[in-house]
């Protein structure tokens, strides 16, 4: 019975070595590095032939067995859990890409192995809490878009009424005027367009200038705020996590002292009697 339980022990000992093995700062700067020195790599591929290309073409394949070592060893370090993190699974989905086989068919998905490069998410924790704030914000994201939409549409509508008639090229239609207010939307040429619209429509200024204000500096302005607020919010569950942390470890802290003053009463209890048995 005991070997058994030894047997099972061994393997969970082994999994936490290899966990704290892995969880090492140098071997994660040492990971940081390599993804680094490869995205240096596939760029140069693409400036280079011959027996350069050929020689970069070995050490991005060096580099692929490194990501595939290091992530078989992350496997069965973690078990199961391994793929419960999303993080990690983007990680296999890269990594996968870039192992399969040079065959025409599949040039377009070796051509995304430089999403390798965004493994560095996974790796700086600055970095995910940036994206997991962003995927945060999705939902937030999704209400300032459609009202985004809507102010561009009703102002479309209103354009095509005042300006389709005289500035065909820009407002001729629905859709000419939307792709019009939306590159005025990016800050392209806008004041080009007023003025070209302004020869024949002297006033057609308040529009624009309403259309910026509201557009540019107040609806645009809310994805960021929403943004932020993600971001924030990703900040404050770790503040609270680290909290429950310490917490733990405080409790723990304090039954240790307290067991250890149990056992220091216990073995001083144990001393007396010796001493009373030898009297």
């Amino acid at each position: 019975m005991n070997q058994g339980i030894g047997a099972q022990a061994r393997p969970r000992s082994v999994r936490a070595r290899l966990r704290a093995f892995l969880d090492q700062k140098w071997f994660v700067n040492l990971v940081l590095v390599v993804i680094l020195a490869n995205a240096l790599v596939l760029g140069a591929e693409t400036m280079v032939t011959g027996s350069a290309l050929a020689v970069l073409t070995v050490i991005d394949h060096v580099m692929l067995g490194f990501f595939v070592l290091e992530l078989l060893l992350r496997i069965v370090a973690n078990g199961r859990q391994f793929f419960r993190d999303p993080w990690n699974v983007f990680d296999l989905l890269v990594v996968g890409i870039a192992v399969l086989p040079a065959s025409e068919s599949l040039s377009a998905l070796r051509a995304l192995r430089v999403l390798r490069v965004l493994r560095v998410i996974t790796v700086v924790p600055s970095l995910r809490r940036v994206v997991d704030g962003l995927l945060r914000a999705v939902p937030g994201m999704g209400a300032v878009g459609a009202l985004l939409v809507l102010v561009m549409y009703v102002s479309a509508v209103i354009a095509t009424g005042l300006f389709g008639k005289t500035s065909p090229e820009y407002f001729g239609s629905l859709w000419t005027s939307l792709f019009t207010l939306f590159q005025a939307m990016t800050g392209e040429a806008w004041p080009d367009i007023a003025r070209a619209v302004m020869e024949t429509h002297p006033s057609a200024w308040i529009f624009f200038v309403l259309y910026i204000l509201v557009v540019s500096f107040a609806v645009l302005n809310l994805f960021i705020a929403v943004i932020v607020n993600g971001m924030e919010e990703i900040s404050e569950e770790e503040r609270k996590d680290d909290e429950q942390k310490d917490h733990r470890l405080d409790g723990l802290a304090v039954q240790n002292r307290e067991i250890l003053a149990e056992l220091r009463a216990l073995r001083a209890k144990l001393d007396e009697d010796d001493d009373g048995a030898v009297a």
